[in-house]
């Protein structure tokens, strides 16, 4: 049976960063203790790059811990609008995560090329133990945006037409990202208050998309509640 998602409300965009770095150590206690490793989806924004800073002091076993992305802008390799830049700016290249353990979009490679990559990169992952995702001011999630249609039973889609620059971009697919023991959605910031409330009356928006069986948990400041 599909379980509701859950809103969990803070006061303000650091609240919220705090307690979803708890949720994501705990997580990470949890899968390491039961299954050896802690498979990781990393989302873009600045929210998401706070926790990261933050993750860097953490007491964990950083070999046991694999890191994927939701989605990747389609620009040269160390460009610092890719999230994979960012993140390893905030947190992998300060903790002993392996190199072989972090699968990076090779976006620099094109949308049709890094996509086929990365479908073959995460063929073998069964389910990730948390996935991290954002929410844009069109209700957009990773690369997901409005009224863009894609074969549902990809993992990875080409995304082109992007609302915002670039316009070429990867995502993994609404399917994949439910694919996932946790799914935590970070929303913070006045101008999310539209696509919020359309969210909660059923709006068929990208974020509404992603359905794990366990639901959603939606970490989310006051400014972004109308």
């Amino acid at each position: 049976m599909q379980k509701i998602n859950q809103w969990h409300q803070f006061d303000t965009a650091a609240q919220v960063a705090d307690a979803v770095l708890e949720q994501i150590l705990t997580s990470a206690e949890s899968a390491i203790a039961e299954r050896g490793k802690f498979k990781l989806v990393l989302a873009g924004g600045s929210t998401p790059e706070k926790i990261y800073q933050q993750l860097v002091d953490a007491k964990t076993d950083w070999s046991k811990w694999q890191i994927y992305y939701g989605d990747e802008r389609c620009l040269p390799a160390d460009d610092k609008d890719r999230n994979s830049i960012m993140a390893k700016q905030a947190l992998l290249s300060k903790v002993a995560i392996p190199s072989s353990n972090i699968f990076t979009m090779p976006t620099e490679l094109g949308a049709v090329k890094a996509a086929e990559k990365y479908r073959q990169m995460i063929a073998n992952v069964e389910q990730f133990d948390l996935v991290l995702l954002g929410m844009g001011e069109d209700g957009h999630t990773a690369s997901l945006f409005p009224g863009q249609q894609h074969d549902q039973n990809e993992s990875v889609h080409e995304v082109y037409n992007s609302p915002k620059p670039p316009s070429d971009r990867i995502s993994l697919s609404a399917k994949t990202l439910a694919n996932t023991r946790k799914c935590f959605f970070i929303v913070t910031g006045e101008s999310k208050q539209t696509p919020v409330s359309q969210w909660k009356q059923g709006a068929d928006l990208p974020v509404a998309s992603i359905s794990p069986s366990a639901g959603v948990d939606i970490y989310i400041d006051s400014a972004a509640i109308a």
